[in-house]
Formats: C-alpha cells, sequence, structure tokens
C-alpha cells in the first residue's frame, strides 16, 4: 500500500513481545531512512492488533494480500510486487478459506 504497511508476525517463543518487536522495527527502518531521504518514515501512532488464539491467521494474511485489490493498485493480488510471505506461497494464502 502506498501510505501504509501491513506485517503479520508470528511469536517464536513465550517470551516474545509484540510491541518491543514493532517498537525496534520502525526505530531501525525509519532511522536509515531518514538517513537517506531526509524525511521521516512513520508516522508517531500505528495500529497493532495480538491475534487471539481463535483468530485464524491464515484469513489475517489473506485480507492482508488482498488489499492492494481493494484499494485499486491491482486487478489481482499477485500482481502486487510489494506482497509475500516466509512461510505461505502467495497462491495457497490467497487460496484459503476459512471453515
Amino acid at each position: 500500500m502506498p501510505d501504509h504497511a501491513h506485517f503479520l508476525v508470528e511469536a517464536l517463543s513465550d517470551n516474545s513481545n509484540g510491541l518491543k518487536f514493532i517498537a525496534r522495527a520502525k526505530q531501525f527502518s525509519g532511522f536509515y531512512y531518514k538517513q537517506r531521504y531526509q524525511r521521516a518514515l512513520w508516522q508517531r501512532y500505528g495500529y497493532e492488533h495480538v491475534l487471539r488464539d481463535d483468530e485464524d491467521t491464515r484469513a489475517v494474511a489473506r485480507y492482508i494480500f488482498e488489499n492492494p485489490v481493494r484499494a485499486g493498485l491491482v486487478r489481482s493480488a499477485e500482481d502486487y510486487r510489494f506482497l509475500g510471505s516466509d512461510t505461505h506461497t502467495v497462491p495457497a494464502i490467497l487460496e484459503y478459506t476459512s471453515g
């Protein structure tokens, strides 16, 4: 998305801290972006949501993957060049139906 980003991150241990991860990721990326472009990358406040056990991770991933289509940026999610996953293929996410 041209004006925001979606990240779906899964904790790998019981002591993982999602808010700390987000803060550090924004700190590091924002620092290097400002060095290169002389302007801020991130707005001061954002939106975070921690998925509960009953929330379907793959359904959330599909929703995120389909955002560029809903925004009218591309006709098909596969056409959006900033789309990807380290754990699932794009077709597997887009073919997923909850139930």
